[in-house]
């Protein structure tokens, strides 16, 4: 089956850094966009950044621009979302998903066709 699994999340400082990697399985992510997403506890879900499959078009939430990078290594199938300067605020369950198709488009919609089940980043003195 189609899989996306997060690892990396954990507790850090205001201020401190974190990298998280999704790893896919079961299909082919060069051709896929692909995003990360996050969830605060009591809030909606909301879009933090994405990639098109050609890799050629980024998009960033404004609560996390200059601070956050993502990159995609298809080789290894895996993507990452490079956390910076990270502030209490960016608390949340972060997850990633793939959305099919090819191109130079992406968004931060959440009609995504897969999803990971999510892995929690704490920022707290």
């Amino acid at each position: 089956q189609l899989q996306l699994v997060e690892s990396g999340g954990g507790l850090v400082q205001p201020g401190g850094s974190l990298r998280l990697s999704c790893a896919a399985s079961g299909f082919t992510l060069d051709y896929y966009h692909i995003g990360w997403f996050r969830q605060a506890p009591g809030k909606e879900r909301e879009g933090v950044s994405c990639m098109s499959s050609s890799g050629r078009t980024t998009n960033y939430a404004d609560s996390v621009k200059g601070r956050f990078t993502i990159s995609r290594d298809n080789a290894k199938s895996t993507v990452y979302l490079q956390m910076n300067s990270l502030k209490p605020e960016d608390t949340a369950v972060y997850y990633c998903a793939a959305l099919g198709g090819i191109g130079d488009y992406c968004s931060l919609g959440l009609g995504m066709d897969y999803w990971g089940k999510g892995t929690l980043v704490t920022v707290s003195s």
